[in-house]
């Protein structure tokens, strides 16, 4: 009798009877160290054979050979199952993957307030604040970095066409509308208050989803929007230093970076291009953009005028603060993109809002913004707001 058989994985014990001429004893496959070579003598006797995975006979074939049949015995894989050991593999990737978001969204809020400081110091130091100016010097310093990174192959080169740039413009043009404004609005408010109206992103997205794409959501959604809209009107008129130039830019940052998501997600389906190199695209296009109108509102006149003002009664170390603005918004936005490969949009809105406590709270600090116990309230009626958003949204 001859076996041709394939190992596999861990098995189980099954009786094969032999059949034909001679009746003999069942042969006995079972599990255990694997034996290569079988008795096949006159003498009845148990042979053992062990595999690590079930054995099934397949087909028996009698052929005559003279003096005494022979079986020709064919088996197969009967388990296709993982090992333990790749199961232990994969619990180990997914700790690891957690662990590699986690990071990001530290990294994310870290470089988020820092950027939000220095920027808060640049606006404060000009005589006037130059919003248009600093919102330029931002997007050229993230656009040069990411210029030489791709020179220096630090980072792939992203592979785009024609097709690519043309569905990236409208992104271009609200990131540009989204990014100004936002500024314009620190130059006039308190940066915790920006952000305090700037949480009130959710109402805009659905609003906009609502009436321009038809979109409909569960109650749920709608009634999520109650304590961000009451937290942020209660934030606003209990706001002791309120402006309505800030008031109104958080509002315009608001409804920019609403269109400029939903464009984002309607113009990038298909693309392989990755976050990274998606956000430094962007920037480029951004800057393109914005340069021509920042040169027509405040002009190269205005600003030698303001950055020799801002030298002579800061120092030198006003460039430092200029340049940590500008490369901390880089850095800030791409990290957050490169965490959209990463996460689920529900994960990346709460990490958004934990964001925004971390910016409000650490503004407040530093600055030593005044609040008041009402106006506390209300930003944090807002935030929750945003919070209960998020999960309705799920």
């Amino acid at each position: 009798m001859s076996f041709t058989i394939k190992r596999s994985g861990l098995g189980t014990c099954m009786n094969v009877t032999n059949f034909g001429l001679h009746r003999r004893s069942p042969l006995t496959i079972c599990r255990s160290s694997f034996s290569p070579s079988l008795n096949l003598g006159n003498k009845p006797e148990r042979t053992n054979l062990s595999v690590s995975k079930p054995l099934h006979i397949s087909s028996i074939e009698s052929i005559d050979k003279g003096k005494r049949p022979v079986f020709q015995c064919k088996a197969y894989e009967a388990d296709k199952s993982q090992p333990i050991e790749a199961a232990a593999v994969e619990v180990k990737s997914e700790a690891a993957k957690r662990v590699k978001i986690g990071i990001y969204f530290a990294t994310w809020w870290a470089l988020n307030v820092v950027f939000n400081i220095y920027n808060k110091k640049v606006l404060n130091a000009y005589p006037y604040p130059y919003p248009w100016l600093t919102s330029t010097l931002s997007l050229a310093c993230g656009s040069l970095m990411m210029l030489i990174s791709w020179a220096t192959r630090i980072a792939e080169t992203p592979k785009t066409d024609f097709e690519f740039w043309k569905t990236l413009f409208p992104v271009a043009v609200a990131h540009t509308i989204g990014h100004v404004a936002a500024t314009v609005s620190m130059s006039k408010v308190a940066v915790s208050f920006t952000h305090i109206i700037k949480s009130g992103e959710p109402a805009f997205s659905v609003l906009v989803s609502r009436f321009l794409l038809g979109e409909t959501f569960p109650p749920s959604v709608y009634l999520s929007l109650v304590p961000i809209i009451g937290g942020c009107a209660l934030a606003a008129v209990t706001e002791l230093n309120f402006n309505m130039t800030g008031f109104m830019g958080a509002m315009i940052s608001n409804f920019a970076f609403v269109l400029r998501n939903i464009f984002s997600k309607k113009g990038m389906k298909g693309k392989s291009v990755s976050g990274m190199n998606y956000y430094a695209c962007l920037s480029l296009l951004s800057l393109l953009i914005l340069t021509p109108f920042a040169v027509a509102v405040e002009g190269p006149q205005m600003w030698a005028a303001g950055w020799k003002k801002a030298l002579s009664e800061i120092g030198p170390q006003f460039v430092w603060w200029v340049a940590a603005q500008s490369v901390f918004y880089h850095l800030y936005n791409q990290v957050s993109y490169m965490s959209l490969d990463e996460i689920s949009p529900l994960t990346f809105s709460i990490g958004n809002t934990m964001k925004r406590i971390s910016v409000i709270v650490s503004s407040i600090i530093i600055f030593h913004t005044p609040v008041q116990p009402v106006n506390a309230l209300g930003a944090a009626i807002a935030v929750l707001g945003t919070f209960l958003y998020s999960q309705a949204k799920a």
